[in-house]
């Protein structure tokens, strides 16, 4: 099973999201967003890679876009249908294109019901905090900003959030699916991987060891080497 971080924005949780703790199974919409596009940018730790093929689904509403994974995970490039997006939003990807990406997945209850949901465990949950970016012109007064922030792991997460906790930073374990996380848990824990194992990141592990051990991980680098 593939490990992957994945952001549960405040305002999501608070409007209509259900709180859940700690090896819980959830199935939530992902949509891939680059990391300069949320938080105020500025983020290069519990980042993402993906690589796949582009392809639009079918939907009620019409064509969903997202990337196929070669590591086996689904998630939508945008929020709604192409039919309703302008041009521009959709740039010049097409279904069939290739695209590597880094940045990072949200879960989205905010926008089309036909938004491929993803189905796995959770293996930890963390609390984001971040300070709020200097008023520039233009700008809104508590806009996020690049700065200040901090991570604390708790076992549940809340259904209302301090003003400064901007949501959480979850671990979701998905079955069918590999990540370079998974590698890095292996890679902690001295263990070789031989793909015969199942689940081996967390076997033998007590129920609140990965999250222990997740906290430290990330799942790319920072510019200029090392990881977040």
């Amino acid at each position: 099973m593939g490990l992957w971080h994945v952001f549960y924005a405040d305002w999501q949780m608070e409007c209509c999201g259900t709180p859940f703790l700690l090896r819980d199974e959830v199935s939530w919409p992902l949509l891939f967003q680059p990391a300069d596009d949320l938080l105020g940018g500025g983020r290069h730790d519990r980042l993402t890679e993906i690589a796949g093929l582009v392809e639009d689904v079918p939907g009620d509403g019409g064509a969903v876009r997202v990337l196929r994974a070669e590591s086996g995970l689904v998630v939508a490039l945008h929020t709604y249908p192409v039919e309703v997006l302008a041009e521009e939003e959709l740039g010049d990807v097409v279904p069939g294109d290739r695209l590597r990406l880094t940045g990072l997945l949200t879960a989205e209850f905010h926008g089309d019901p036909d938004l491929p949901e993803t189905r796995g465990r959770v293996r930890a949950i963390q609390v984001l905090r971040q300070g709020s970016a200097e008023t520039a012109p233009g700008s809104h007064p508590g806009e996020p900003g690049a700065g200040e922030r901090s991570l604390r792991s708790v076992r549940e997460c809340p259904k209302w959030f301090a003003e400064a906790d901007k949501g959480v930073l979850v671990t979701l374990e998905v079955p069918g699916t590999d990540s370079g996380l998974s590698y890095a848990v292996l890679e902690a824990r001295g263990l070789p991987y031989d793909g015969t194992t199942p689940d081996p990141e967390v076997t033998g592990l007590p129920p609140a060891a990965p999250a222990d051990l997740l906290e430290t991980l990330s799942t790319a680098p920072r510019p200029g080497g090392g990881a977040g």
